[in-house]
């Protein structure tokens, strides 16, 4: 089931969650409208509180567009360091230039509650930091350097990146 997506000022988005101890139904059907949600708003990443739901649950698009699912996740180990424009679905048409490592190791649980651990770079590195400190009441924009920008706004900095190259 498509579910509402919360903005910015829900006060959900700003606690903290709690970490999912069943493993049923309900967290299967969480899972699947977290999928489906995130599909819905063509987005990387999506956590349970974001749908007004306090659980340490969340969905991130891999860079192979397959999605992860991740129950009370927790990050093991980081290295490196990338710095880059960061958006969200619960802060939709702005962005902000957010530093995030560049690998970051995942230690999670499936639906099942079976352990599973994922190692990625890149921009689905940069999505598991963003939704698990959604899961600990946290917004990409405290991290954000400056202000947030405009998609328009980010649009003239990347061509001016592009014709600086060219």
């Amino acid at each position: 089931m498509i579910r509402k997506i919360l903005q910015k000022d829900d006060p959900v988005l700003h606690k903290v969650c709690h970490p999912v101890t069943k493993f049923d139904g309900k967290l299967a059907d969480l899972l699947e409208d977290l999928t489906a949600t995130l599909a819905q708003a063509n987005g990387l990443g999506l956590a349970a509180p974001q749908i007004g739901i306090l659980r340490r649950v969340c969905v991130v698009m891999d860079q192979d567009e397959t999605y992860l699912e991740l129950v009370n996740p927790q990050i093991v180990e980081q290295e490196g360091e990338q710095e880059g424009f960061e958006g969200c679905l619960s802060l939709s048409g702005m962005y902000g230039i957010v530093k995030r490592p560049m690998k970051v190791t995942v230690q999670a649980q499936n639906r099942q509650g079976e352990p599973v651990e994922y190692t990625r770079e890149g921009i689905t590195a940069r999505c598991f930091c963003h939704e698990i400190e959604h899961l600990d009441g946290h917004m990409y924009y405290e991290k954000a350097e400056g202000r947030l920008l405009t998609e328009e706004e980010v649009d003239e900095i990347m061509q001016k990146a592009e014709e600086e190259k060219a």
